[in-house]
């Protein structure tokens, strides 16, 4: 009897055992089997997320007793989850795209600018990015910007012909130049490299041959910022109301750097009175009807336009006229006055647009949304004190006054 119990207790204590090990290792395979790869995790993430707005459209159809059992069943998640929009805005494209001069050492300067553009825009609209450069990209470069652009991306070098001197300049004359601008301590006044830039956006940028495919055009330079969510297309928006170039920043120009730019303009006014606007915006650029230059310009490191504008023949004769005159090497001409004058005379006033919503910042100067309600709604992290619209050295009231526009709610208090 003894011998009996003592083998029944052996078959119990092995039973009890094949369970435990069955039950670790059911335990452990279905843990490694659970394991997903984040590109499993995210495909499920979108699909919950599509799922979540076809249940939602179900459920309204249902008896509204339904509602607690759905309000419960969300508890714990994002309380506006219905408000989410989707990983990329529907609707056609306009035939646009970003572009960027810059050199190869400019990679990670220009990473940082992709980023805030991606992540605050183009993540939802997918638009291509042309980047320009004097010389070859290297493959650090291509891999990099590439991997950050969510649309296609395409690399061009600039012509010899277009990024060095013409044969009408005076070397030694140039040279003479640069050396008094050096002594006078003027920003970039000795830089070669600064001037074929300046000529180069002035009347080159948009005749690329990469550039040929595009409408419009978004200008993004390194080191940039972004602190606002842009949830609208603004190619869009400019073509629909009819907008051919539009600024965040204006500025006054440094006397300096343009002593006979107007002078020059005057002169194309005179040969080309076809190419002046009517209803145009001179009362930006003169206090006294044309007479003299007051030096205000839109800040051209940021400008959204467009690209058939720039190939018509009033802007072609314009830039060729002074181009001729030297002043991007006899002076310091810059890109930002240049096409702030050509809009200016030969664009309507309802032709230039003023993106208040769009917050941007390059060194040294900020552009944040005038009006809590703005900068709250597009999510906006940049501190309204930090804003140059109504500092005394802006134009940008100007701009709304030569237009009869109302200032944003609040803009009285960042007044300066």
């Amino acid at each position: 009897m003894a011998g009996t119990q003592r083998y029944l207790r052996y078959i119990v204590f092995a039973f009890a055992c094949l369970v435990l090990i069955f039950f670790i290792s059911s335990s452990s395979s279905v843990g490694q089997g659970s394991l997903k790869s984040p590109k499993e995790i995210l495909k499920e993430q979108s699909a919950n997320w599509r799922g979540s707005h076809q249940d939602e459209a179900h459920d309204s159809e249902k008896p509204t007793q339904d509602a607690p059992a759905k309000a419960s069943a969300t508890a714990g998640t994002t309380p506006n989850t219905h408000a989410l929009p989707p990983a990329t805005a529907p609707g056609e494209r306009m035939n646009a795209t970003f572009v960027t001069l810059a050199r190869n050492g400019d990679v990670w300067e220009i990473a940082r600018s992709i980023r805030q553009v991606e992540d605050r825009f183009n993540r939802k609209f997918n638009y291509d990015w042309v980047f320009l450069n004097d010389a070859e990209f290297d493959d650090t470069f291509k891999k990099v910007t590439t991997s950050l652009v969510s649309g296609k991306t395409k690399y061009g070098k600039i012509s010899t012909d277009h990024w060095s001197f013409p044969s009408w300049i005076d070397q030694e004359k140039a040279a003479k130049v640069r050396q008094e601008m050096k002594e006078k301590k003027i920003i970039y006044g000795d830089s070669v490299s600064y001037r074929h830039m300046c000529r180069y956006e002035s009347g080159f940028f948009f005749r690329h041959p990469l550039m040929l495919d595009y409408e419009w055009y978004w200008r993004v330079e390194p080191s940039i910022e972004l602190f606002c969510d842009i949830e609208y297309d603004t190619f869009k928006f400019m073509a629909e109301n009819k907008k051919k170039y539009s600024f965040v920043l204006s500025l006054y120009e440094y006397v300096e750097t343009i002593p006979t730019l107007w002078d020059a303009t005057k002169s194309f006014i005179e040969k080309f009175p076809q190419h002046i606007a009517q209803s145009n915006s001179m009362a930006f650029l003169s206090d006294d009807e044309g007479k003299t230059y007051n030096h205000c310009h839109f800040w051209s490191n940021f400008e959204i336009g467009n690209l058939n504008w720039l190939r018509s023949d009033a802007y072609i004769d314009f830039f060729n006229h002074l181009d001729q005159a030297g002043g991007f090497f006899y002076e310091r001409w810059g890109d930002a006055p240049v096409h702030s004058i050509a809009a200016g005379l030969m664009l309507k006033k309802d032709e230039i647009h003023f993106f208040n919503d769009i917050a941007y910042y390059h060194v040294p100067f900020t552009h944040c949304p005038t009006g809590e309600k703005t900068r709250l709604d597009n999510k906006c992290h940049c501190n309204p004190k930090d804003n140059f619209d109504w500092n005394g050295y802006s134009c940008t009231a100007r701009y709304f006054e030569i237009n009869n526009m109302q200032k944003p709610e609040g803009y009285e208090k960042e007044h300066s």
